[in-house]
């Protein structure tokens, strides 16, 4: 019973070959709702710790939008220095 039509591929390849292929394919996940997209600017851009990344979600799912976005812009205008993610998480939660 064999198919004479299908074609094997009898050429091996190292796993290094299969890696490399793989990072040059370069695969970008989408996100699933706007909120996680907006989440992750926000975290990208006042460099939020780990801990803390899971609060960001839930702000930006459980807040409206153009709330969270005025804290954020609010936060990049007035923190110059020190720790922004602490400020930004201070005016939103008065919110």
């Amino acid at each position: 019973m064999s198919n004479t039509n299908s074609k094997v591929n009898t050429k091996f390849q190292s796993i290094g070959d299969i890696f490399k292929e793989q990072k040059t394919k370069d695969v970008k996940k989408t996100t699933a709702h706007e909120w996680q997209s907006f989440a992750l600017r926000i975290i990208q851009e006042l460099n939020i710790p780990n801990f803390k990344r899971s609060a960001v979600f839930k702000v930006c799912k459980g807040k409206p939008k153009a709330a969270v976005e005025l804290c954020l812009n609010d936060t990049k205008e007035l923190c110059k220095t020190g720790e922004k993610w602490k400020y930004f998480f201070k005016i939103v939660s008065s919110i």
